[in-house]
């Protein structure tokens, strides 16, 4: 017995929720954002699914819809809707993991990456995320020479908003 479409995709994405919720809180800074964003990107996917050939893993092919529509909605919605700062919102670890210096210094890169542009955004994050940049450039739809010098870039950058 054969599963259905919808069987394989509730399984696909159980898989690789992860993948979504981090890009959420990549693009949003409160719990409704998050909640909405990875409402909108579930749709999406499921939108995009039948169209899904598998000649790219599963994981491959929804980085690069939930990024796009995390960036397009992320565009459209800077225009037009006030959130809260960042600086409101502490993210914190499970109690018996909590380090206070380790919070610290990860609520600090959050808040430089979210001062990135869109693209760089997901190319950091898929590097904290060790893919390779083949992969990082099949997402991203830009050549994998293009995605190392992005990177080197971006790192310079990271380094000089977090040692102004």
């Amino acid at each position: 017995m054969s599963e259905t479409l919808e069987q394989s995709f509730v399984k696909q994405l159980k898989e690789n929720q992860n993948i979504v919720h981090k890009i959420c809180r990549l693009y949003t800074v409160d719990s409704d954002s998050h909640n909405d964003l990875f409402q909108e990107i579930t749709i999406q996917l499921w939108k995009a699914f039948p169209k899904f050939r598998g000649e790219a893993k599963f994981s491959t092919w929804a980085y690069r819809v939930a990024l796009n529509t995390a960036i397009t909605l992320y565009r459209k919605n800077t225009r037009s809707i006030n959130t809260s700062s960042y600086e409101n919102h502490k993210f914190f670890i499970a109690q018996e993991d909590y380090n206070p210096e380790e919070e610290e210094k990860l609520n600090l890169m959050y808040k430089a990456i979210h001062q990135l542009n869109d693209i760089d955004k997901a190319l950091v994050f898929m590097y904290l995320e060790d893919k390779d940049y083949q992969e990082i450039a099949e997402t991203l739809g830009i050549s994998e020479v293009n995605a190392r010098v992005k990177m080197n870039r971006i790192k310079t950058k990271l380094i000089k908003i977090l040692n102004p």
